[in-house]
């Protein structure tokens, strides 16, 4: 299969800009108001807060999940993307009447937090519905080529248009990328008319719905084991690069938004490495056999960056731990996808954005830790519990993960 072949399908040609456009503005809008508010207070539990608060809406996922299935994954890809445009134009408006706060920037943080954190599940799940089984691995490698390419650039971009325009006209350039997302997600077509599942959805309550989501998951030893690893991950491994990294740069390395740009394009590049390297291979590869192993590679190159005092040294264990983020974290969503029956898939790609709750709670309590025990033992607790815990799923569904014949490594 052609690693471009994905794109023969007209859906995808327009998803695909979408979902770069929408992914640059995410970026460069968690790295301004990231910066912002750790400059102007100076406090690293108020920039947890911050990172938690871009997750609040994880317990949102499962609903959100349900109305995708209800209305189609397009249409309401299209509503969460106006969304993000209107509340950029606020902060337009907030920042060019000089009335911008860190309180402001919590307050707009907690309410992209409401729906952004189903953005990933639901764009997962809309590849799986318009693209054929043969061209899926490679579909959704491209699609997480395409966050891991605009997290190196968005990041270096808004840095760089931070520190040389100002936040006012770099929330103007992400103002009009949430616009493009939006109109080349209206772009992709909507089905004829509803399918038999949908109708079938309608006539049931979303509770019902979102029940026999969680029912479905709980039958499938292998889909338990994929949630249970993604609720690890995001409780220790993601709050680093997620939520500290303006403190590694500021307090750390004493450099300023542009040497956070750099670490944070390190650890996409190595992310986007390793989905250019999935798009080629990816119908190779043993899903949850990778997603264990890089689990526990990923932890360890994070505990060996929080020991380091010098920036190439970090950036280059960033760009490992990048690589291995995704090569556990997409084969875990390809798993969860391919061994999903059609009218599942969205209420399970919704729970799975559930697992995300966790990413809040590490992120609070890593900033507690931070100010009572130092950086480096808070960081060291949170890696080796996730080292150990990834080992534990591993030997608990051995017999689910492990064995090459298993669903859960099927090709």
């Amino acid at each position: 299969m052609s690693v471009l072949e994905p794109f023969a399908v007209r859906n995808f040609r327009f998803q695909w800009p979408s979902d770069l456009a929408t992914s640059w503005a995410f970026e460069m809008e968690t790295l301004v108001l990231g910066w912002y508010i750790y400059t102007e207070t100076n406090s690293v539990l108020l920039l947890t807060v911050y990172g938690s608060l871009l997750f609040i809406g994880t317990l949102l996922s499962p609903i959100v999940g349900v109305v995708a299935d209800r209305i189609g994954h397009r249409n309401l890809i299209c509503i969460m993307r106006a969304m993000y445009a209107a509340l950029a134009i606020v902060m337009v408006v907030t920042i060019s009447l000089d009335a911008l706060t860190p309180t402001i920037a919590l307050i707009i943080a907690f309410i992209v937090g409401l729906i952004r954190p189903s953005d990933m599940g639901m764009r997962s799940a809309l590849v799986a519905a318009i693209m054929p089984p043969r061209l899926l691995v490679g579909a959704m490698s491209i699609a997480r080529t395409t966050l891991d390419s605009a997290r190196i650039f968005g990041a270096l971009a808004g840095a760089g248009l931070f520190a040389t325009i100002g936040i006012g006209a770099t929330y103007i350039v992400i103002s009009a990328l949430y616009f493009l997302g939006l109109v080349f997600s209206l772009c992709v077509s909507r089905p004829d008319r509803p399918t038999e599942d949908q109708q079938k959805a309608k006539r049931h309550s979303p509770w019902r719905d979102l029940k026999e989501g969680f029912v479905y998951i709980w039958s499938g030893p292998h889909l338990q084991a994929a949630m249970w690893l993604a609720l690890l991950v995001n409780l220790t491994a993601f709050p680093l690069t997620i939520g500290l990294l303006p403190y590694v740069a500021k307090d750390i390395y004493g450099t300023g938004e542009t040497g956070l740009g750099y670490l944070l394009a390190s650890f996409s590049t190595g992310a986007l490495i390793a989905s250019m390297l999935l798009s080629v291979v990816g119908q190779r590869t043993q899903s949850a056999r990778m997603m264990l192993i890089f689990s526990v590679v990923w932890h360890a190159s994070i505990w060996a960056f929080v020991y380091t005092n010098d920036q190439p040294s970090g950036m280059g264990l960033l760009l490992v731990a990048g690589f291995s983020q995704s090569m556990s974290m997409v084969p875990l969503s390809i798993m969860l996808m391919r061994a999903s029956d059609a009218e599942f898939r969205g209420r399970v790609m919704g729970i799975r954005m559930l697992a995300i709750y966790t990413l809040p709670i590490g992120l609070v309590i890593s900033g507690t830790l931070i100010e009572t025990m130092g950086f480096r033992n808070a960081m060291s607790l949170y890696m080796i519990t996730g080292i150990v815990l990834t080992i534990f799923i591993g030997l608990r569904w051995y017999r689910d993960l492990w064995p090459a014949t298993a669903i859960a490594n099927a090709r």
